[in-house]
């Protein structure tokens, strides 16, 4: 707006001076001059005027041909536009070599560097981080995980799972271990002295409760009132002591016939329909429980806490941490330079596909936006981008009209 009002003065400027030299001025040589200048100014000016305000409407809204000539040909310079735009400023070509000048990866890996090399940048990436942690609603992670959890046992047939861990029990000595860990927690209750007090305890009453007649009841009844729980506690513990290193003991005849009997069971484990159908059942049961997710939600805490901890502890060393992971990132990035540029490559050619199979839609934009304005709002439009240049050509041809008036007036 300022220019054209600067393009009205200097049209006016010469309309006035051709006035007042033609009519005002004595008939003198320079007055004369003065006159052919103010005179071809006022020509060129009126003529630039009537070409610049051609192209965007018609000239004291006569419809001279060839005026409002954007109107006119609004279609052919959005066909121009949108074609400009796919075949030359969005081809193939020119998005490679600009996406090929920027080196992705290198200019990560620098402007990293810079940023952190910034105490106050390495305190905000942490604080962020510290932020974003507490901020986690574990809760719904809780429910989502224990979901995940139902839904993936709901699914799965646990035979090959179990045929998996008991063909492991068997055959890779989880059998052996499971029996001497068995064995050793047996040895270490046996031992004790509550024990031995309630085996004799236990087998006293069970003697007392035999009912055997004759000749062998009375024996039963002579060796019942003969051996108190007393005495009947150390021999019974005694011989499941005895009974416990004989099966410890490797190679040992009964070792090895347990350790059949609970390999074959194993085996066979997985064909048993009734325990499978129980298994599975108690395993949905366990992962539809409440007590599920809530241990869940118990053990994210945990870890949260845990990693809240470590960044205040990195907080307070000023995130050294950062500066130790971002640069060995980026000296393990130089040893995989060849991979870096493989993904680079990748990442380019993948970038420029998609944008070649969509940079139409750019177009439809564009053409949609101006579809939607009217003539009115269009020429504002361009008059408020375009206009301020083409203004100067009015001002430069009252000048250059001023000044060949002036050359003119001397033949």
């Amino acid at each position: 707006m300022r220019t054209r009002y600067i393009a009205t003065i200097s049209l006016a400027a010469m309309g006035a001076g051709f006035i007042v030299t033609k009519y005002m001025l004595p008939d003198a040589g320079w007055a004369r001059m003065l006159e052919s200048g103010f005179e071809a100014g006022l020509v060129g000016g009126i003529a630039d005027w009537f070409a610049v305000t051609a192209l965007f409407r018609h000239p004291f809204g006569i419809p001279i041909p060839h005026t409002s000539l954007l109107l006119k040909n609004r279609n052919k310079i959005v066909n121009s536009l949108i074609s400009a735009m796919e075949t030359e400023l969005l081809n193939k070509d020119s998005i490679s070599r600009k996406l090929s000048e920027l080196k992705l990866f290198n200019g990560i890996a620098s402007g990293a560097v810079r940023l952190i090399g910034k105490r106050k940048t390495r305190l905000s990436l942490v604080q962020f981080a510290q932020t974003s942690l507490d901020r986690l609603p574990l809760e719904r992670f809780s429910g989502i995980i224990r979901g995940f959890v139902a839904d993936y046992v709901r699914k799965q047939d646990i035979r090959p799972i179990v045929l998996k861990l008991t063909d492991k029990f068997a055959h890779e000595g989880w059998d052996e271990k499971a029996l001497d860990y068995l064995l050793g927690a047996g040895k270490q209750w046996v031992s004790k002295r509550e024990t031995e007090q309630l085996l004799g305890k236990l087998a006293h009453s069970k003697l007392e409760e035999l009912q055997v007649g004759g000749f062998m009841g009375f024996a039963v009844q002579a060796f019942i009132g003969f051996m108190s729980a007393e005495k009947l506690g150390p021999m019974v513990q005694n011989m499941l002591l005895s009974a416990i290193r004989d099966l410890s003991q490797p190679g040992s005849e009964n070792r090895t016939k347990l350790l059949n009997e609970v390999k074959s069971a194993a085996e066979k484990l997985h064909e048993n329909e009734a325990l499978m159908k129980q298994l599975k059942q108690w395993l949905e049961n366990g992962a539809d429980s409440v007590e599920l997710e809530r241990f869940i939600h118990l053990r994210l805490e945990e870890l949260r806490q845990l990693l809240l901890d470590k960044l205040e502890e990195e907080y307070s060393r000023g995130g050294r941490s950062v500066v130790k992971g971002v640069r060995y990132l980026t000296d393990r990035a130089k040893e995989k330079e060849e991979l870096l540029q493989q993904w680079e490559r990748t990442i380019l050619d993948y970038t420029v596909q998609l944008i070649e199979r969509n940079h139409y839609r750019i177009g439809m934009l564009v053409r949609d936006n101006l579809d939607r304005m009217d003539d009115k709002s269009l020429v504002e439009m361009l008059e408020q981008k375009i206009g301020n240049d083409l203004q100067w050509i009015r001002v430069n041809g009252a000048i250059c009209g001023f000044a060949v008036g002036i050359v003119l007036s001397f033949f």
